[in-house]
């Protein structure tokens, strides 16, 4: 089953709208050629949107991209207060959200679409179905204050002894990447690793802003951060170091997906295009300081590229998605019955 369905990913890709601009290449000067309008639903950075515009006028010059930014968990609330009035005004979405896009795909929300520029996306990162695929790969990984001793090697010994009081982590019940964080300890460690946070004293800070400031001012000597947070900080002369944790980063997967109520496909599927290109995947690295999905180019300030991450990373896998889209709730549950004691 899982050849057909590959096989079926390369048909479509062969069978894909011929009036979207090729990703390669000019705009088709061509009465068939994307126009009108798309709304996109992202989370995306606003700098980086701004340094996609010129990309999308160069390649789409007939179509007006209109963006609602906001945080993934404000994106998705949005959306279920649109679908719920059955009234959806977003073409695509692009957040941070994998259970999210697993939900909507389950609820039959997307128009299958294979880009061609899909295929090099390397599989762990795509659905098979072809109902989204990856655009972007955050990375949760691990900071240390420079000078503040000797850095934790892992997620899993912050709840050792060694660090009691001394390091931050995001909370899942406000931010959605400290909650697939989350997901990814609970699978491994359990209830059991929520109470040792607690009992070791461990900083709820919110979301990674807040983690990285506890770091940098020394409230806490060490935190669990999104990779593209600490880089831009660092950049910026911040006094922190990245850790790659020995039990595995967590790789957050930012999926694009059309939806199946478009009033324009042809325009949505050429911005998918343009987003999974090389030049639309270079500023996503070098803008957001994000992984491209395209094996083909480096990770951000020198980093490994995508096959090098997932290999420092935790696996995601049928039943950890599971997990999280099915037992969310009790794991927010399991993380609130901990620190609430």
């Amino acid at each position: 089953m899982r050849i057909l369905l590959l096989l079926a990913l390369v048909l479509l890709a062969g069978c894909r709208i011929e009036s979207a601009a090729p990703s390669g290449g000019p705009a088709v000067a061509q009465a068939s050629a994307p126009t009108g309008e798309v709304w996109v639903y992202t989370s995306m950075y606003r700098h980086v949107l701004d340094a996609l515009e010129p990309l999308l006028k160069e390649r789409l010059p007939g179509v007006q991209v209109h963006w609602y930014q906001a945080g993934s968990e404000k994106v998705a609330s949005r959306l279920e207060a649109e679908r719920a009035a059955g009234a959806v005004r977003a073409d695509l979405l692009m957040t941070s959200d994998p259970f999210l896009y697993e939900r909507l795909a389950r609820d039959g929300a997307f128009l299958r679409y294979a880009s061609v520029n899909a295929l090099r996306i390397p599989r762990a990162l795509v659905d098979l179905d072809a109902r989204y695929a990856a655009v972007r790969l955050s990375t949760m990984v691990l900071v240390h204050r420079v000078g503040a001793g000797v850095p934790p090697k892992s997620f899993a010994a912050l709840v050792d002894g060694s660090w009691q009081g001394k390091v931050a982590i995001g909370d899942p019940l406000t931010s959605g990447t400290a909650f697939t964080w989350a997901v990814f300890m609970h699978a491994r460690l359990g209830d059991a690793y929520f109470a040792g946070l607690r009992e070791r004293g461990a900083v709820v800070a919110g979301g990674n802003a807040a983690v990285l400031q506890k770091v940098e001012s020394g409230e806490v000597d060490a935190g669990v951060l999104l990779l593209e947070n600490a880089l831009a900080a660092k950049a910026k002369g911040s006094p922190i170091q990245v850790v790659w944790p020995e039990d595995g980063a967590v790789v957050i997967p930012g999926p694009v997906g059309l939806f199946a109520t478009t009033r324009n496909p042809v325009a949505a599927k050429a911005l998918v295009d343009v987003l999974l290109s090389p030049e639309g995947q270079r500023i996503i690295v070098e803008k957001g300081d994000m992984h491209a999905v395209d094996p083909r180019l480096g990770g951000p300030r020198g980093e490994t590229g995508v096959e090098g991450l997932l290999g420092r990373a935790q696996a995601w896998s049928p039943a950890l998605l599971e997990q999280g889209l099915l037992r969310g709730g009790d794991i927010k549950e399991a993380f609130s019955r901990a620190f609430a004691r």
